[in-house]
């Protein structure tokens, strides 16, 4: 029997024609077909949820209508076929206004055109069986697991993003370009009630000025010039599900009255129509603008920055998540190893070094660029730093211009004397006036990087 193959019951009286559809039938390796011979019969087994039933109208203990009825309220996935011996039009009307599939009159083309809604109907099951697969591989993909990141930056951006999941609130995601909002927002869909419908994503930013309230909404053919046909605007698209308005800064202050009264209000009309169209779907907004400072130069409303402001996620840059660079760096590099059937590589001890000193401004799409770079050039199973498309500092430079904690310093200051004094850890807690144990401490969590036979405490 195919993966792909359909239960189909059949409900016949007459021994002879249910032998006879029975027998036909099975000559389909797709389908899997059992026959009854009344309608209690069909009852008492229609817990195993048939795809599908093809239904004698006539029945000695039951008729058509009402046996339907106790179909679709029992098991009201399941396709119901009425095959009937009536050639009566109102009869059809009545038995598909009550859910039946298909009305079927029983002649010389009845095996023929049983044939062909039976395999429409295969291929309909294998299309949501397919999707539906589709669907949990995409939900996988986007848990928050997906996100990789130990810091306590990130574990607060978790802990928001579970709140954001569990309720429909509006959310507001800033960070710098590159950090992943649009990964963040995917995750909140996927992981909330509306994981089944749609999740659209529109970069503002991307779509010129006199376009884009027609992407948002939609607009009826002849509306302007180049309107040909009618266009479902993104808002309809996204009904029930959720709607990722990225680089939300970059809207045109003209049109974010529009978008305001469409929040506030949940419906609006397409461009060219009066037509009231109602709108369910869960907002998400990014920017890596200030989006307060923008209101204050003018350029945003206030109004509309406090509609959207709703649950903020701020996602830090990568040159403040401490280690969380190492651990993305291994995800990264693993992934691009299996995607490309490469060997498995790893980053030499100086090349952790080296992206640890980073600022990576790109951050993490920065990070990924570089790092699959660096698996295609090296020629070994280690990553080095001559791979990684930087230069090596020579120095720690305390006046630099960037906003480091001072656990950093202290790391990055610990980490130069040792690479200075051939990783000789009693040397260096004496010379800076720090306890070994805080040293081999730092070590075991990552926080500082050397060879492994300089690791061990003498």
């Amino acid at each position: 029997m195919s993966q792909y193959s359909i239960s189909i019951y059949i409900v016949e009286d007459d021994a002879f024609y249910g032998a006879m559809l029975q027998h036909f039938l099975s000559l389909n390796p797709d389908f899997e077909v059992k026959k009854f011979s009344s309608a209690s019969m069909l009852m008492e087994a229609l817990h195993e949820k048939p795809d599908v039933i093809t239904l004698d109208y006539s029945l000695p203990d039951a008729t058509g209508i009402d046996l339907l009825e106790k179909i679709k309220e029992r098991s009201p996935d399941t396709k119901v076929i009425v095959v009937s011996g009536q050639n009566d039009i109102q009869t059809a009307i009545d038995l598909l206004k009550k859910g039946a599939y298909d009305y079927i009159i029983k002649n010389e083309n009845t095996t023929d055109h049983l044939w062909i809604t039976l395999q429409n109907l295969r291929e309909h099951f294998v299309m949501h069986k397919e999707l539906e697969s589709l669907k949990d591989e995409v939900a996988r993909k986007y848990t928050f697991k997906a996100i990789i990141g130990n810091s306590p930056a990130m574990r607060k951006v978790f802990t928001l993003m579970d709140k954001a999941s569990s309720s429909n609130i509006t959310v507001s995601i800033t960070g710098e370009t590159g950090t992943g909002k649009e990964l963040v927002a995917k995750s909140i869909h996927f992981n909330s009630q509306r994981k089944a419908k749609a999740f659209v994503a529109v970069n503002v930013a991307a779509i010129p000025k006199d376009l884009i309230e027609s992407e948002l909404f939609g607009h009826e053919k002849g509306a302007f010039t180049g309107a040909i046909s009618q266009r479902i605007g993104k808002f309809e698209e996204a009904n029930k599900g959720t709607l990722f308005l990225d680089e939300i800064g970059e809207l045109d202050i003209n049109l974010q009255a529009k978008l305001l009264r469409v929040l506030q209000e949940k419906e609006f009309s397409r461009i060219g129509s009066n037509d009231i169209i109602k709108t369910d779907c869960r907002i998400i907004v990014a920017t890596h603008k200030n989006l307060l400072k923008e209101v204050k130069k003018g350029h945003f409303r206030e109004d509309l920055y406090y509609r959207i402001l709703g649950l903020p996620i701020h996602l830090p840059p990568l040159r403040e998540r401490e280690h969380d660079v190492l651990l993305i760096a291994k995800y990264v590099i693993d992934q691009f190893c299996k995607e490309n059937k490469l060997p498995v590589k790893s980053l030499s001890v100086d090349a952790k070094k080296l992206l640890l000193l980073q600022p990576f401004p790109g951050n993490i799409r920065q990070l990924k660029s570089m790092l699959e770079l660096a698996c295609v050039m090296s020629d070994s199973d280690e990553i080095s730093p001559e791979h990684l498309d930087i230069i090596m500092p020579q120095h720690i430079d305390i006046n630099d211009k960037e906003h480091l904690t001072l656990k950093q310093y202290t790391s990055r200051i610990i980490q130069h004397y040792l690479d200075s004094n051939d990783y000789d850890v009693n040397k260096v807690a004496a010379l800076l006036d720090v306890g070994r144990s805080t040293i081999y401490r730092m070590i075991t969590s990552n926080e500082l990087l050397i060879p492994k036979k300089s690791a061990k405490p003498e």
